[in-house]
């Protein structure tokens, strides 16, 4: 497998490359304004585009989708509560081949309600889900529920060596795993939903408190 992580710019975006090999089929997750370098990438290991997803519909992270389907045969690919947007919509636990590749869709709503991560192999990639010693921005009642269930439920079942590649580089490091984030992570940590949504709405002061940038 090919694989690589792209800063991309803007708010610290990342997107990523996932390839099969070389001369075989690739996907493209989050492009987030840079489709050049993508194109780069597919120029570079010989391969076609087949899918073109998206982990939620924020500009940040969609910036490049058109353009990049527009120049191949790829599909975009969103959850179906993204609405007409999708020309591939998933659901959660899907399947999408990539060759020899399997890349399976989970539903993670929460910082939006059409957010997904990918996992292949050992690798999630989690969008604006969960970041590097934090989560994704949500209001403070069922935004935050439903992204609290979405952690705890679906990825922090994962085997702890699962490896985190988020969509924004905001934390300590670019890449993190299942296991670091339920030991560091100070919103996975929390003992209870009212604790997380407590985290949530003083989180300015927690930073200060702990020297987190």
């Amino acid at each position: 497998m090919i694989f690589e992580q792209v800063s991309t710019g803007g708010d610290r975006n990342f997107g990523y490359f996932i390839a099969e090999g070389r001369g075989g089929f690739a996907a493209v997750v989050d492009p987030s304004g840079r489709p050049d370098l993508f194109f780069e990438l597919i120029e570079k290991h010989g391969v076609s585009l087949k899918y073109v997803i998206i982990t939620h519909d924020h500009y940040d992270h969609t910036g490049g989708a058109d353009e990049l389907a527009r120049q191949s045969s790829a599909l975009q690919v969103l959850h179906r509560s993204a609405g007409d947007r999708a020309d591939l919509p998933v659901d959660d636990g899907d399947e999408l081949e990539l060759g020899s590749l399997i890349l399976k869709v989970i539903h993670t709503p929460g910082h939006t309600e059409d957010s997904i991560c990918i996992l292949v192999e050992d690798i999630l990639i989690t969008g604006d889900t969960l970041f590097v010693g934090k989560v994704g921005g949500t209001d403070l009642d069922r935004q935050a529920r439903r992204e609290y269930d979405s952690l705890h439920k679906k990825l922090m079942s994962l085997p702890e060596a699962t490896r985190v590649y988020p969509g924004h580089d905001y934390g300590a490091a670019p890449v993190s795993t299942i296991g670091a984030e339920q030991k560091n992570n100070p919103f996975i940590r929390q003992k209870s939903f009212e604790d997380f949504v407590n985290l949530k709405a003083n989180w300015a002061r927690y930073k200060r408190e702990h020297g987190i940038s």
